[in-house]
């Protein structure tokens, strides 16, 4: 079996130094928020909407972005 990724940081430095994740898709400049995860895991966040050109033609895209730190599931609460 695999060994578990350890998690090297606390949720406490999370909390205080994590800061938003500039992301950018088909040109959109977009921002990742901070997040806590119901699952416990800690990272960022990202859902919403941009437009991309396909074969000349525009299509609306719907965004859901998950960025999650490898471990910090495990940390304790």
């Amino acid at each position: 079996m695999a060994k578990k990724t350890a998690c090297p940081i606390s949720r406490n430095e999370f909390r205080a130094a994590a800061k938003p994740v500039p992301v950018t898709i088909a040109g959109t400049p977009l921002t990742a928020g901070v997040k806590e995860f119901s699952t416990g895991s800690l990272g960022w966040y990202l859902n919403g909407k941009t437009t991309i050109e396909v074969g000349g033609k525009t299509v609306t895209v719907q965004i859901g972005m998950n960025l999650t730190i490898v471990g910090s599931k495990e940390l304790p609460k």
